[in-house]
């Protein structure tokens, strides 16, 4: 008997030549992988890329995003994750235990933040936050339960550039430690977290685990939602890759390949931002109605040495904090809402320009905020735009403070 045209769709013998080659590489998708015979069901490996088993574990499309991502973080593997949060909880959850204790900067990445305040302070891992521009101070708060430091490389909103080699000098007097970067401002391109001039700790002369919002520069496209964590020492990969298994973490192909489609334009479109933005922030730094502009290749902004020291180019992030006895919030956010190019959300590195207000009251414990009650802070994403297009945009919607 012949099988039926819906059995014969499915088992259609037919297979595609082999040797196709593209500038894009291709999509796979899959939940089922297929083995040839049991022999292969029982010895193939998933963990060291040598052959696939479940589409969770790996398919030629993710592995090559994470080769590449691994390539440019100058690391030398990477795992994906479905968002630059979830990589954070991802180090987070794989690394600590009961009786651990995490610090992580005062200017830490909000939602990174609050999962240590709550889920972790639940399964008993404590956490401290520490002033990131002070290396002596972080000596003083390390124990023998600091199991993880974290770092970042500007600071979120605040865009403080800390001591990055002062910090991890102070990390490696304690071999336990384990320092991991949110390295999403820096994108892998600003500098190279693995190499900042420090001896050979392992196969590293810099930080230990990199953390990467691919959401941002290497998406470029505001449209996916991605993280990464890129390490250089195979055990410690390797513990990550097996929480990353356990808690069924995976990316759908079509988000990896927008990400490899945005990977090879990232260095001209990061150039852009970051021309863009320094500009805006000088015309800032001319302007009375702000007493405080930040962006870490500004002379002056909290840290800017640090960052004249280390790094290539800048992201395109600019904040600027409006006086609070001068001007009330219910203003500033009229200023917000007057913008026309700049739009008010969440995120950045795409093409668009965002805006985003932030009171200062309670922002931080340490810095210059430290204390304030009163102020505002706007936090400018430059996009892609003409920037005397959005320079005049700014200058139009400062009318209405008038």
């Amino acid at each position: 008997m012949k099988p039926d045209h819906a059995t014969k769709l499915i088992h259609h013998p037919y297979k595609a030549p082999g040797g196709f080659e593209a500038v894009v590489p291709g999509v796979h998708k899959a939940s089922t992988v297929i083995f040839e015979n049991t022999a292969a069901l029982k010895t193939r490996q998933w963990k060291d890329k040598s052959g696939y088993t479940y589409g969770l574990h790996g398919t030629p499309t993710t592995f090559t995003l994470e080769e590449r991502l691994a390539t440019l973080e100058g690391g030398l593997q990477t795992l994906l994750a479905p968002s630059g949060l979830s990589a954070l909880s991802l180090v987070n959850m794989g690394l600590l235990r009961a009786g651990d204790e995490v610090l992580l900067p005062d200017n830490v990445y909000a939602p990174n933040k609050d999962f240590v305040r709550v889920e972790l302070a639940q399964w008993g891992i404590t956490h401290r936050f520490y002033d990131p521009m002070d290396a002596a101070a972080l000596a003083a708060l390390i124990t023998p339960q600091t199991r993880l430091l974290w770092l970042e490389a500007a600071g979120s909103v605040t865009l403080e550039f800390p001591d990055l080699v002062g910090l991890l000098q102070v990390a490696r007097q304690h071999p336990r430690l384990i320092t991991a970067l949110d390295n999403t401002w820096g994108a892998g391109l600003a500098f190279d977290a693995f190499d900042l001039g420090l001896p050979v700790k392992g196969d590293s002369k810099g930080v230990d685990i990199t953390v990467h919002a691919l959401t941002k520069y290497p998406s470029g496209g505001g449209d996916v939602l991605m993280g990464a964590v890129t390490t250089r020492d195979e055990s410690l990969h390797l513990q990550l890759k097996l929480t990353h298994m356990r808690l069924g973490l995976g990316v759908g192909a079509n988000d990896a390949e927008l990400v490899l489609r945005g990977l090879p334009s990232m260095h001209v479109r990061y150039a852009a931002h970051d021309a863009s933005a320094r500009r805006v922030a000088q015309w800032w730094s001319s302007r009375p109605e702000v007493s405080t502009v930040l962006h870490p290749a500004l002379p002056g902004s909290p840290g800017h040495a640090h960052w004249a020291q280390l790094c290539k180019g800048a992201a395109g992030l600019v904040s600027v904090v409006f006086d609070g006895q001068r001007y009330r919030a219910e203003q500033v956010e009229a200023f917000v809402d007057a913008l026309k190019l700049f739009k008010i959300g969440y995120s950045w590195g795409g093409p668009m320009s965002l805006v985003m207000p932030y009171g200062v009251r309670g922002m931080r414990q340490f810095g210059f905020l430290a204390g304030q009650t009163e102020g505002t802070l706007v936090r400018f994403a430059i996009g892609l735009e003409n920037v005397e297009d959005l320079i005049n945009d700014l200058a139009q919607a400062l009318t209405v403070l008038d």
